[in-house]
């Protein structure tokens, strides 16, 4: 059986394995560990897991945060979605999901959002999401400096 559990400061390396199958520039449990609990939980960041019983690292991760903004009012904005490769196709992400909007209910968004890459591997991911009834609602523009 599987329980969410969210993560606080003291507790992010269990979840950094997960992160990094999504966010490997940064390389190391200890990287992500300095990242989420020194720059992004600052700033409202939280993180949440999926633990499969007998695993005392999780599976599957969510790093989110709420705020405002003045095109979507109140809301829940995902930064962060990830199974590790050996626990995909078991429904982690989608538990994460609907706990991440029980989450963003509680704290009184209008809505959650995230963004996803385009690239061909990303399609499970993508699948994902329609199933959740997210719409593709907009294009993300970025230029590098």
């Amino acid at each position: 059986m599987s329980e969410i559990r969210e993560l606080f400061e003291g507790q992010t390396q269990w979840g950094a394995a997960a992160m990094l199958a999504l966010r490997p520039r940064w390389e190391t449990v200890q990287a992500v560990v300095e990242l989420i609990d020194t720059r992004l939980r600052p700033v409202g960041y939280r993180l949440a897991g999926v633990f499969d019983e007998g695993r005392d690292e999780a599976v599957s991760v969510v790093g989110f945060r709420a705020a405002w903004s003045s095109a979507w009012g109140r809301y829940l904005y995902v930064d962060d979605l990830s199974t590790l490769p050996d626990a995909r196709g078991r429904g982690h992400a989608d538990l994460l999901l609907r706990w991440v909007k029980e989450q963003a209910r509680g704290l009184g968004c209008e809505a959650v959002h995230l963004d996803s890459g385009v690239a061909a591997d990303r399609a499970p991911a993508h699948r994902l999401y329609m199933r959740h009834h997210m719409a593709i609602s907009a294009h993300h523009f970025e230029v590098a400096l």
